[in-house]
């Protein structure tokens, strides 16, 4: 499934770019017959799910924990959503899509969600989510958040009153978000960090769509 606006080359590249061409043909080919394939992609390295090695075809389920050692990854779907763990990073699925969603214990995940309201835990706020796609990394102290595109609301840990909500089309406003009640302000900017364009396309491919901001007449990859 290609979106209108986004030529199939392109999207292709995309995918190769981000290393995964020659994994599930049927979906990167974006014919009549691609389906969505839930379950682990692709894994590199040690990977774990609720503590034992995990392999790929593994259905991945509500309640379910997610680990990844040094130099591991591990690239898997659930339902409408797609997920890029990175190293050294622990994510946890809760039992309820909108109430406890998902918590980033630690390490760094790039996701895109399908539709619906969900929300995430981690260490230093509350993100509520919707059709959204975004980067979170733990960092001593602080979490770098990145809405790559959609809406999501924000309320630190340290500083409910400065919940915000953002809106992006396109990486527009990355953020540290602080776990020190001392500090002026919760959320500070940042840039864009760890994350590209070509890597969303190819998560967004997995569930048969292409990033929003694929087609537009000003577009570079990042």
């Amino acid at each position: 499934m290609i979106a209108q606006g986004m030529p199939r080359r392109v999207w292709l590249r995309a995918c190769a770019a981000a290393g995964l061409a020659g994994v599930f043909p049927r979906v990167l080919a974006g014919g009549p017959d691609a389906v969505v394939v839930p379950g682990m992609h692709r894994l590199r390295g040690d990977v774990t799910v609720n503590g034992q090695p995990a392999h790929a075809g593994q259905f991945i389920k509500a309640g379910d924990m997610i680990a990844t050692g040094s130099d591991a990854e591990a690239i898997y779907v659930i339902g409408e959503s797609a997920f890029l763990q990175r190293e050294s990073s622990v994510v946890r699925f809760g039992a309820d899509v909108v109430a406890d969603f998902m918590r980033i214990v630690s390490g760094k995940i790039l996701s895109v969600f399908g539709r619906g309201d969900k929300r995430l835990a981690v260490s230093t706020a509350v993100l509520g989510i919707r059709g959204t796609a975004c980067y979170i990394e733990e960092q001593v102290g602080r979490t770098y958040f990145c809405l790559c595109y959609g809406e999501a609301e924000v309320v630190p840990v340290a500083a409910p009153q400065e919940r915000e909500t953002i809106r992006s089309k396109r990486h527009d406003h990355p953020i540290y978000i602080y776990a020190d009640p001392a500090m002026p302000k919760s959320m500070v900017k940042a840039e864009i960090l760890n994350h590209t364009d070509a890597e969303l396309a190819m998560l967004e491919s997995l569930v048969g769509r292409v990033p929003p901001f694929a087609g537009r007449e000003d577009y570079k990859s990042l």
